[in-house]
């Protein structure tokens, strides 16, 4: 199973994941203004609504009837050996391949508690598997995705100054970090800057149009867009930690640590 985006293909590929329980909210509207542009320029659209599928996000000893470890559970390592061995879970396998397909993926949701809901962190812990995603060094440039992007389309009802740099709830950046960066970019993906929609249960429908504007303007320049510069592999030495000649440049290596206690 290889994870390179089809080269025949000369329009691309898409998969919106998309994640809330509620058909009227905004985040459909987005998920509908999403594949409705992209089929607009030409890209095959598969949308993976994960409620409406009833996709079951529990990770369990029940998705391997092939085990390695039949002691005890160890679920990236049977992970490899379910693809190894064509055995993954058909609810998976079918994801994947979808996946595999894709040249963009861009996942819509409601940040809920400052992530994903739950159905959609259960796709990520299911779907992104080892063997394919990652694994055997294949991390950030050498991730299993590489060449294909990505994009966090995601509401919220927080005010947009509440997630400012001096913001009451940290800048946006740091929240959707270990989305961006330990989900997105460490499994390949080149990420594109999000569009984040906030405060949809107070704004009104000319305030909401402009964000589907928003979405549109990314969404045509999905190939051109510089992505977010996030640190690569062969940054660090083998310490894992970036080198003297390399400055840090994102939230995660280049924020402040919490003071130390005494």
């Amino acid at each position: 199973m290889t994870a390179q985006p089809d080269s025949g293909t000369a329009t691309g590929t898409a998969l919106i994941v998309y994640a809330n329980p509620e058909p009227r909210s905004f985040g459909a509207a987005l998920r509908d203004r999403t594949r409705a542009t992209l089929e607009a320029a030409g890209l095959t659209v598969e949308v993976s609504d994960l409620y409406a599928m009833g996709f079951d996000p529990v990770a369990r000893a029940e998705d391997f009837t092939l085990r390695r470890f039949p002691e005890r559970l160890w679920y990236d390592r049977e992970q490899q050996h379910a693809v190894r061995n064509d055995a993954l879970p058909a609810d998976v396998a079918s994801e994947v391949e979808k996946l595999v397909r894709a040249d963009l993926v861009v996942l819509v949701f409601p940040l809920w508690w400052f992530s994903v809901p739950a159905i959609m962190k259960g796709w990520f812990d299911r779907v992104l598997v080892k063997d394919v995603a990652y694994g055997g060094g294949r991390r950030y440039e050498n991730g299993g995705f590489a060449g294909k992007r990505a994009l966090l389309v995601t509401t919220t009802n927080a005010w947009p100054g509440m997630t400012e740099p001096d913001g009451l709830l940290g800048h946006i950046d740091v929240i959707l970090w270990p989305l961006q960066n330990g989900v997105l970019a460490y499994t390949g993906f080149e990420v594109l800057p999000p569009v984040v929609a906030h405060a949809v249960a107070f704004v009104d429908d000319e305030h909401r149009h402009g964000v589907l504007e928003e979405l549109d303007a990314r969404l045509r320049g999905w190939r051109t867009t510089p992505p977010i510069p996030f640190h690569r592999g062969d940054e660090v030495g083998e310490d894992w930690r970036l080198r003297a000649d390399v400055a840090p440049r994102t939230v995660g290596q280049g924020g402040r640590s919490y003071p130390t206690a005494g």
